[in-house]
């Protein structure tokens, strides 16, 4: 009786989880444009899709400033790391504590503050201004994201490569950032996955005429959402499946013992 339990539990999970993306990706093939009836199955939505300007357009912005900001948000959050775990504790925890309030904040706060920032620097919005925040709110992911790495790190291997003859950014790129890499992979992706899901900060620091995806989707909910943007965020999803199975895969590939040769 537990054990049905369980699986009926469990089961309303993934149903309430995923049924709404089972609707979405079924509604992708569906021939209306009322998505009230079901008009038959058609894959014109997805050719029509690559027709569509506007959302490739939309798509490219959004990617664009992902990356850069992500990449940049990284490089910026693992100097920080490095030069906080030089100092004493008192400033280091009071600094991090400064570094946190940014996630803690609502997004709303920081989106008109941002935007009260660039309208008083004169600054035109415009990609250049959705990117410069994206930035922003991503630094704090990725130190949440490396300092954990910095902390493990014995001391004594740097130094010891430095007596050994190594130069400081020698030193630390052979020795401390190899240790570091994983805190610095899963900073990217955090800071690379806020910026792709980002609407209300985008919203407040985009200029006229510039529109990510999130945006795109905001502006046509008024009018009604375009059966394109289905087959898009269908394939969107499908993508994310695919790496996260392969990502998931791999190790496991790795794991498996090899068969010795016979002598």
């Amino acid at each position: 009786m537990k054990n049905t339990a369980k699986h009926i539990y469990t089961a309303l999970i993934f149903l309430f989880l995923y049924a709404p993306i089972a609707t979405l990706m079924v509604l992708s093939f569906n021939a209306s444009k009322t998505r009230s009836k079901w008009g038959g199955f058609t894959i014109n939505w997805y050719s029509r899709l690559f027709q569509n300007e506007e959302i490739l357009e939309a798509l490219g912005n959004t990617l664009l400033i992902a990356v850069v900001s992500a990449f940049v948000a990284t490089i910026i959050g693992t100097i920080a790391c490095v030069a906080m775990t030089g100092m004493k504790k008192r400033s280091r925890t009071i600094l991090m504590g400064i570094t946190n309030i940014p996630m803690l904040n609502a997004e709303i706060v920081t989106g008109i503050s941002l935007m009260l920032l660039f309208i008083s620097m004169g600054l035109r919005f415009g990609l250049g201004t959705i990117l410069l925040s994206h930035i922003t709110f991503n630094i704090p992911y990725v130190i949440l994201s490396v300092m954990p790495r910095m902390k493990q790190l014995n001391p004594s291997t740097y130094e010891a490569a430095l007596d050994l003859g190594a130069s400081h950014v020698t030193a630390f790129f052979k020795v401390v950032f190899p240790d570091l890499l994983p805190g610095v992979l899963s900073g990217f992706l955090m800071a690379f996955t806020m910026s792709l899901d980002d609407f209300i900060i985008t919203h407040f620091t985009k200029g006229a005429g510039v529109d990510t995806l999130s945006t795109k989707i905001y502006t046509e909910v008024k009018k009604g959402i375009k059966p394109e943007m289905y087959a898009l965020s269908t394939l969107i999803f499908i993508t994310v499946l695919i790496l996260l199975l392969l990502v998931n895969m791999a190790p496991a590939k790795n794991k498996t013992p090899k068969n010795p040769k016979p002598l």
